[in-house]
């Protein structure tokens, strides 16, 4: 059995849905007839450029060579051009063509991928939902500027809602802005309406679901820790990426200095990268993304780097169904799973893209059992979904700071 063909979707998604701008999927076919499925978690520069590098690797590490050498694909992929050291571009090809690979050798073998790496451990995974800004007709995304990120009261409605629909955490990001000129100290009024978004989701929720503090790298460690002492008393399950992911030290240093648990980890990618983070102690748990981070073989590398620091793993997922559908794959085979990033209830987009849709019940995903990685993407939706932007998947603000 060798890959025979490489093909990528660009997938733009409608106005409002949670995930991206665009999904990026990769389809690959072997010389049988097979067909399995893959996606990337977008990186620094635009989508038709990823799909096109996305493409050369497959052409060039892939085609002709059997899906199963999953070891020799990371090695040839990672070592590319005398490389030899993560690179953010690079792995979110790999961990595309790389969940792609499972997919075909699940299939193969007539068994789920979670079934082929270690058995499942979880029957159903727990999991939890950001409180996005945009909520379709529970809520709208503003109302004369008020949102779910700066209005105490819309923020416990709404959390208090998915709590209501079986989930037992969920997350937000109340912190203030971030920008391409971090690490900054937040601002008094950051501070202030932090601590008071806290207040109310936890009055909402009570015992009943944890709250996972979410921010996005953007103070100093000094900064992160005033922001820490503001919001310690609401009892936060995580404080999410406090400082930039580029200096592992400075995040240690943070976690020296709260008793809240670090969560990082979805701009790292490969093994090395979170055995740096972890043999600092610099975080308790880590998110690492399966479309970013090396795909499937290498997040159970990750996991078990984990596993002998006493450190748990909860799987980040900003994209779409596939890198979702992997994630699960994964996380139902971990000893130290702790909770799944689901997106609200995996329902919209996110299912009309798959020909069976992801399950949430009572706050769990479902693990499927179909073989390889459990879904089958609508290829007909995809297609009929074509993003024509140049916009990167995400990005940050392009000023610094001001008080």
């Amino acid at each position: 059995m060798q890959i025979k063909d490489v093909e990528t979707f660009v997938v733009g998604t409608p106005e409002g849905t949670p995930g991206g701008r665009y999904f990026l999927f990769v389809k690959l076919t072997t010389d049988g007839g097979v067909s399995g499925w893959g996606e990337a978690y977008g990186a620094s520069f635009g989508p038709h450029t990823m799909a096109a590098m996305i493409e050369d690797a497959g052409a060039r590490h892939l085609v002709g060579h059997d899906p199963h050498e999953i070891e020799a694909l990371f090695r040839r992929c990672y070592s590319s051009g005398f490389s030899q050291r993560p690179d953010l571009s690079m792995m979110g090809c790999y961990s595309a063509l790389e969940m792609a690979c499972w997919d075909i050798i699940g299939k193969e073998a007539g068994k789920p991928v979670h079934a082929l790496i270690g058995g499942r451990v979880h029957e159903a995974l727990r999991s939890y939902t950001y409180l996005y800004p945009a909520t379709g007709s529970i809520y709208p995304d503003k109302t004369e500027g008020r949102s779910v990120y700066n209005e105490p009261e819309l923020a416990a409605e709404n959390a208090e809602y998915w709590v209501r629909q079986g989930f037992t955490a969920v997350k937000f990001d109340p912190a203030g802005p971030y920008t391409i000129y971090d690490p900054h100290q937040p601002l008094l009024t950051d501070i202030e309406r932090s601590a008071q978004m806290m207040k109310a989701v936890r009055e909402a929720v009570g015992s009943r679901a944890d709250i996972l503090f979410g921010t996005h790298g953007q103070f100093t460690p000094s900064g992160a820790a005033r922001m820490a002492r503001a919001i310690e008393r609401y009892d936060p399950l995580w404080f999410e990426e406090p400082v930039p992911p580029d200096m592992p030290e400075a995040m240690a240093e943070f976690a020296r200095k709260t008793s809240i648990p670090v969560a990082t980890g979805e701009r790292l990618t490969t093994k090395y990268e979170f055995a740096r983070l972890l043999a600092l102690g610099a975080a308790q748990i880590i998110q690492p993304d399966l479309g970013r981070s090396g795909g499937i073989l290498e997040g159970k590398k990750i996991a078990a780097l984990a596993e002998v620091h006493h450190a748990q793993v909860a799987p980040h997922c900003y994209c779409g169904p596939v890198t979702a559908a992997a994630n699960i794959q994964l996380a139902a085979t971990l000893p130290n799973f702790l909770l799944l990033e689901a997106i609200k209830d995996w329902g919209g987009f996110h299912a009309e893209l798959l020909k069976t849709p992801l399950r949430v019940e009572d706050g769990y995903t479902i693990v499927p059992d179909e073989p390889g990685l459990g879904i089958e993407v609508d290829e007909a939706v995809a297609r009929a979904h074509p993003y024509d932007g140049p916009d990167l998947h995400l990005s940050m603000a392009d000023r610094p700071v001001q008080p």
